[in-house]
């Protein structure tokens, strides 16, 4: 084989470089200022992106690379196929807008992990834990316990995620319940309770879309609440399952070994870094419980402040008008330096200590906020191809002629369209001005449409991969984020399934109680008919 001496290599090296940036310069020559509008725009490429990194994380269960295959596509297809256009697409358009736009939540993050991690060093977990042994005797009860802490946060989502999976994380733990089902449980209550609660994040989100409706304030989001079927069935669901004690789909396996071999993971163990199961003789159960309950005190005045309300805003103004990537953060920097002087004045923790903890948290929230960039980039490419002015074309053509299946078809938009850009906001911000234009503003369908829109968005959004609520129920429960995303596809399948059914039955009842009555004896029954067919399949 011939050998190439160090000239040889420097000359094909340079020659490729030149050649590469000849090539660059001709794509990049056009007029200046000049706005190109990608002839793939508002068309079915849109979604093509988020489908092909959705599709490659569920096959190579490697998430970070599907992830940015995606972005990449997407800035390709947002360019023509420029490949300059396509660069300046995913950095500026793509991972620089992202992490500019989610700083805060950023922040959040990391220090609820360093929280998280000063909890554990001062033994608080292992104490929490310790008691829960004593307390909440069986699996059954442990997950009821995670269910019920899930619906008492309430206020807003990201916030719902973090805290119960830190809480309750050594809880199930003890009881043998595994983290992809820990993930499950904290997903389910987490965008579900938010969507049906006048008092929250989300509700102040929807009543902001609802303007020019004929509907005061936040009427509209209350008047829907008995109708999203979706929200209100994922609450029964995971009574239901947790009560029957089975499982079915990939949760199975996930269950089995985490009950017969101690393995809470099967696969892609996510280890976590803040030492959970350090114990400190000192630790008390006052030491996890008085930290939580600072951050969500601060994590509330946060909102309401940044919201202005104590500007002069009432309260539910306030919720309306807050941003929770500015809130969140605001709340949580107060909590943090309490915990640390409580702590410190404590004993059960050094002034050092404490700081050691600083690093660790960040570390443990690396993983979530990596995926969060990546999640939200790509969300930024669809935004870039009309994905949105897609989906709208599609919801006026469907319109016509179609009024009694309208809630049934809305609710499969919605759910398709937050899976493919993982944003539930989105979602609703987008339909819901179209929902109301469709309806009769005096029609009970106008309500029931809403409530579609809704129970869809928030579908799609506990399915999607890329959604914010289901990689912070990763970075809570700390499971890996693929067996998170693939053991809860079909729970959430099933709920929706049986939620298509009942808007379709929707358009001729128009009775809330009678409705959710067939809602749940449809659920119930269904659960049961999978109960029994495999029960005598051994999981795989």
């Amino acid at each position: 084989m011939k050998k190439f001496n160090k000239k040889t290599i420097f000359t094909i090296v340079a020659t490729l470089v030149m050649m590469l940036a000849t090539s660059l310069v001709v794509f990049a020559t056009g007029e200046e200022g000049e706005e190109v509008v990608s002839k793939f725009y508002a068309t079915f490429w849109a979604l093509i992106p988020p489908i092909v990194a959705i599709g490659l994380a569920l096959i190579t269960k490697e998430v970070y690379s599907s992830l940015f295959v995606g972005i990449l596509l997407g800035g390709f297809l947002a360019s023509e196929w420029n490949p300059v256009g396509a660069l300046d697409n995913v950095v500026n358009e793509g991972i620089i807008a992202a992490t500019a736009g989610t700083a805060g939540i950023f922040v959040f993050l990391v220090i609820l992990g360093i929280i998280v991690a000063l909890v554990n060093k001062a033994g608080g977990s292992a104490a929490f834990g310790r008691w829960a042994e004593v307390h909440i005797k069986s699996r059954v009860g442990a997950m009821i316990a995670t269910f019920v802490l899930g619906v008492l946060i309430f206020i807003d989502d990201y916030f719902n995620c973090l805290t119960v999976g830190s809480v309750m994380r050594p809880v199930t733990d003890r009881h043998k319940i595994s983290r992809a089902k820990l993930a499950f449980i904290i997903d389910a209550t987490a965008a579900p309770v938010c969507m049906i609660a006048p008092v929250s994040s989300w509700a102040a989100a929807v009543s902001e879309f609802t303007e020019g409706t004929g509907f005061s304030g936040i009427e509209l989001f209350v008047r829907a609440i008995p109708y999203n079927f979706y929200s209100l069935l994922m609450l029964v669901f995971v009574v239901a399952i947790a009560v029957m004690k089975f499982d079915f789909g990939p949760m199975k396996l996930h269950e089995f070994n985490a009950m017969t071999k101690g393995d809470l993971f099967t696969s892609g163990k996510t280890e976590d870094s803040s030492e959970v199961g350090a114990e400190n003789p000192k630790g008390r159960v006052i030491d996890l419980i008085f930290p939580v309950i600072v951050l969500v005190v601060f994590s509330i005045l946060g909102l309401l402040y940044v919201g202005g309300f104590f500007a002069g805003d009432d309260f539910i103004t306030a919720f309306g008008n807050t941003d929770a990537t500015v809130g969140l953060p605001w709340g949580a920097i107060i909590a943090l330096i309490v915990t640390i002087i409580y702590l410190v004045a404590r004993r059960v923790v050094t002034f050092k200590e404490a700081m050691e903890c600083v690093p660790k948290g960040f570390i443990a929230m690396v993983p979530a906020i990596l995926i969060l960039t990546f999640a939200t980039a790509l969300k930024n490419m669809t935004g870039l191809l009309g994905a949105a002015e897609f989906v709208e074309m599609l919801m006026d053509s469907a319109a016509a002629g179609l009024a009694n299946f309208l809630p049934a078809i809305i609710f499969l938009v919605a759910c398709v369209l937050a899976f493919a850009t993982g944003t539930s906001w989105g979602t609703f911000g987008i339909l819901i001005p179209i929902v109301t234009a469709i309806f009769d503003p005096t029609s009970e369908l106008l309500i029931i449409g809403v409530s579609a829109c809704l129970a869809g968005a928030v579908c799609g959004d506990h399915c999607s991969p890329i959604s914010d609520t289901t990689i912070m129920s990763s970075a809570g429960s700390q499971s890996n984020h693929i067996n998170h995303v693939s053991t809860q596809l079909p729970y959430a399948i099933t709920v929706a399934l049986v939620s298509f059914v009942v808007y379709l039955i929707a358009a001729f009842i128009q009775n809330a109680i009678a409705l959710l009555t067939i809602a749940v004896v449809l659920l119930l029954a269904v659960l049961f008919v999978i109960k029994y067919v495999t029960k005598d399949k051994q999981p795989a």
